[in-house]
């Protein structure tokens, strides 16, 4: 069911901090930096940069899951940089279909934990999104190509 959802966030290296990330959403693809994940100090950060990127897309499933009752709106980062946050808004108005739009706001990367990033979500106010990157599919699908992206990123170690 998971494959049916053209969602990817992967590394595309396992060494070096800049350009070693990718989201693929549709035929969009964004190349990102996993700098601030090696910044991030809060006291819950797992060892290791593939436990890391784990930790942030387990966030990204509890906020998926949380639009099954009834829908509405989340905002999933995937790019932290010193002047923007890229994101993913995710929209649901009946708590089974959804849309998926990669888009950007003027929240400073460096003010954010990926570790930790659910309290930022809500100051998302200024999403400005990018044309051409939204797919359409279902929570249920969503929440599982979320869970397969996590489990690869989980295993690529540190």
């Amino acid at each position: 069911m998971s494959a049916d959802v053209e969602l990817h966030f992967d590394r595309v290296r396992t060494k070096g901090s800049h350009d070693d990330l990718r989201l693929r959403i549709g035929s969009y693809q964004h190349r990102c930096d996993s700098y601030y994940f090696a910044l991030d100090d809060s006291p819950i950060v797992p060892g290791g940069l593939g436990l890391r990127l784990s930790r942030l897309l387990d966030q990204w499933g509890l906020q998926v899951a949380s639009l099954r009752d009834g829908g509405g709106t989340a905002y999933l980062p995937y790019d932290f940089s010193d002047q923007c946050t890229a994101w993913l808004r995710v929209t649901s108005a009946d708590g089974e279909a959804a849309e998926v739009q990669a888009g950007w706001s003027l929240i400073e990367g460096w003010g954010i934990y990926p570790s930790d990033y659910l309290s930022a979500a809500p100051a998302v106010t200024d999403f400005d999104p990018i044309t051409g990157a939204q797919v359409k599919c279902s929570l249920i699908g969503l929440a599982a190509r979320i869970d397969a992206n996590r489990a690869t990123l989980e295993a690529t170690g540190p």
